[in-house]
């Protein structure tokens, strides 16, 4: 498998992953695993992503990272980017396998490139998304490695999966 940084969400079975700047479902043990994955680690999102987070805090035991246009944009305890390059800059100074993408949309496509593993909760379920993550699934670069046993948050069926880059030739 190829070195590369890791992205990390939960998607529906159109692999939708929100709608109206907020996640689809919140279901508890898939922020568990998340919590468990990121720590120590940096995550790396967009502007609307860290907007969705509780009181719109930095994460907890995290380097925080945020690409934002916005030159207001500015808050305690986040490194905030004005573009993707120079985001990635900064990126590729660190440990791939310490580095997590985890939304939303804008930031999933621009940094697939550059991931070698997909960790999803897959969501048995289609919800009326607005935003959402490549389809891993039919994308030849990509193959699912593990798939979880199916769980159940009250009556919604749920998987982890991870995926990995089988074409190394795709990560730049």
């Amino acid at each position: 498998m190829a070195e590369g940084f890791r992205l990390i969400a939960a998607a529906d079975r159109g692999w939708a992953i929100g709608r109206n700047g907020r996640m689809l479902v919140q279901i508890p043990k898939e922020r568990q695993l998340f919590l468990a994955e990121t720590r120590g680690a940096a995550v790396v999102m967009g502007r609307k992503t860290f907007d969705a987070l509780p009181g719109r805090q930095p994460l907890y035991d995290r380097e925080n990272i945020v690409l934002s246009r916005d030159p207001g944009f500015a808050p305690r305890g986040v490194r905030v980017f004005r573009s993707f390059e120079e985001a990635l800059a900064f990126l590729q100074t660190l440990p791939p396998e310490k580095v997590f993408i985890i939304g939303g949309e804008s930031i999933f496509r621009q940094f697939l490139p550059w991931c070698a593993t997909a960790d999803i909760t897959a969501v048995d379920y289609r919800y009326d998304g607005d935003s959402f993550l490549p389809a891993l699934d039919r994308d030849p670069s990509w193959k699912l490695l593990h798939e979880s046993e199916e769980e159940t948050y009250f009556d919604l069926p749920f998987t982890f999966q991870r995926y990995i880059r089988i074409r190394a030739d795709r990560i730049r």
